[in-house]
């Protein structure tokens, strides 16, 4: 059974934190963004992609665009473990400094 379109599975058991499983892609950017952007608006301060087991650029785009949201509500979000294959597509496109 394929999970290609499922949103990823957040875990919010570490007081201040969700940490992300699954996957970051075009197929489920969308559910996951208002998923993500749920749980970092309930406080939560750092996104842990630990758990992130492929990403693509609409996995970057879902991210930085959380991190958008908590700055425009003045919260600091720290993200954490970003998985490497997001971590080069983000230095390819020139925004990994928006991802400290």
């Amino acid at each position: 059974m394929s999970t290609a379109g499922a949103p990823p599975v957040l875990d919010e058991g570490t007081p201040g934190s969700v940490r992300v499983s699954g996957e970051l892609t075009f197929a489920n950017a969308a559910a996951a963004l208002a998923a993500i952007g749920a749980s970092v608006a309930r406080g939560r301060g750092t996104l842990d992609l630990s758990g992130v087991t492929r990403s693509d650029s609409a996995g970057l785009a879902c991210v930085l665009a959380v991190l958008a949201e908590a700055a425009g509500r003045g919260h600091k979000l720290n993200v954490r473990h970003l998985p490497e294959g997001m971590r080069l597509l983000a230095s390819v496109c020139e925004v990994e400094g928006l991802l400290v």
